[in-house]
């Protein structure tokens, strides 16, 4: 360092340590108003813009700036994964000029404490099956010099490309790692439950967001239209008119997404494992049990909005009767779906 001082730079041999330090801070400090920006998701260039002008923060100097801090933390994550177990998620997403990207998340232990991250965003030149998706993912790993055998476990869609038996990307994986254990993603299985429902219930959907789109509302789904107010606005008479005959399935499917709500958030989360799912989930297939039997009797306060239709004027026995079936069949749905989930032993020890 000293031969390059004095054979490079012989004006600033003789310089204070204060001078160098203050040429350190700056170099320091760069980088971190360069993630400043970023986060703001703004213009890079607004930094010219708003902060000094002596500072260097161009266009062209803030991406460079993120490029070396995201290869920092890329090769700090990989460093840390090839030395220890992992979980592994894959999932497949799509940009606006359709391209296909391939998202991979790694999860493990360091410091005793639960870490999560996205390992790599690539995309999928060529197609997206089980082939190519694993063919990506094995270059990457043998780039980064990680071994596939720190795979404890993965986690990906339902998709045939990730799970199918022979082609699928699992499949490829396993021949690899034959231990391995694969999970289809909790959360995409009570997406699919949810999505279940009979021909009348699907109708009144339908006849709702078609309404929506008459009133030119912003969002068109149930979740967001918890008041049924101003259904009597005129407009459509006759769609009024099929929209109020669905009222109490509206209210009934709004007060069901609403407790599908609350356990989605239960599984998602840096905190979030297989016991913890474990309980979420059996805990929601009990209570299905319960709010059917409630229904039957027709006991409606665990379904706010059905309740309060209730009390202007009773719900017909028909239509009790539709969403205790609709009850069960959640149920039935949500056992099937998660069978590995519910009959899995935890060992604690």
């Amino acid at each position: 360092m000293l031969d390059h001082l004095f054979g490079q730079h012989p004006g600033k041999a003789d310089k204070a340590a204060s001078y160098f330090q203050a040429l350190r801070d700056k170099r320091t400090q760069q980088p971190r108003i360069s993630m400043l920006i970023t986060k703001t998701e703004y213009a890079h260039t607004i930094g010219e813009e708003l902060l000094i002008p002596k500072i260097p923060l161009s266009n062209n100097t803030v991406q460079r700036r993120i490029d070396e801090m995201t290869n920092n933390v890329e090769d700090a994550l990989c460093s840390s994964i090839r030395t220890t177990q992992f979980s592994l998620q894959i999932d497949e997403s799509f940009l606006p000029g359709n391209e296909a990207l391939l998202l991979a998340y790694v999860r493990f232990i360091k410091d005793e404490k639960l870490v999560q991250e996205l390992l790599f965003a690539k995309e999928l030149v060529t197609d997206t099956n089980g082939a190519s998706i694993f063919a990506l993912l094995k270059a990457y790993f043998a780039e980064k010099k990680i071994p596939l055998a720190n795979i404890v476990s993965v986690a990906t869609d339902g998709a045939p490309s990730m799970s199918g038996i022979y082609r699928g990307f699992i499949a490829f994986l396993k021949q690899e790692v034959p231990d391995i254990l694969a999970v289809h993603c909790v959360i995409h299985r009570q997406h699919l439950v949810a999505k279940k429902l009979s021909e009348r219930l699907h109708c009144s959907l339908r006849i709702f967001r078609k309404m929506c789109e008459e009133n030119d509302e912003s969002y068109n789904r149930l979740l967001l239209h918890t008041e049924v107010r101003w259904l009597s606005k005129e407009h459509d008479v006759s769609l009024c008119e099929d929209l109020k005959k669905s009222k109490n399935d509206i209210a009934y499917m709004a007060d069901l997404y609403s407790k599908f709500n609350k356990m989605n958030l239960q599984l998602q989360g840096d905190d979030v494992n297989l016991i913890s799912t474990k309980a979420a989930v059996c805990s929601f297939i009990k209570k299905l049990v319960t709010f059917k039997n409630n229904l039957a009797r027709r006991e409606l306060r665990q379904f706010p909005k059905l309740f309060e239709i209730n009390e202007e004027a009773k719900i017909h026995d028909e239509d009790i009767e539709v969403y205790c079936d609709h009850l069960q069949l959640l149920h039935e749905e949500l056992t099937e779906r998660f069978e590995d989930i519910v009959g899995m032993e935890v060992l604690l020890g």
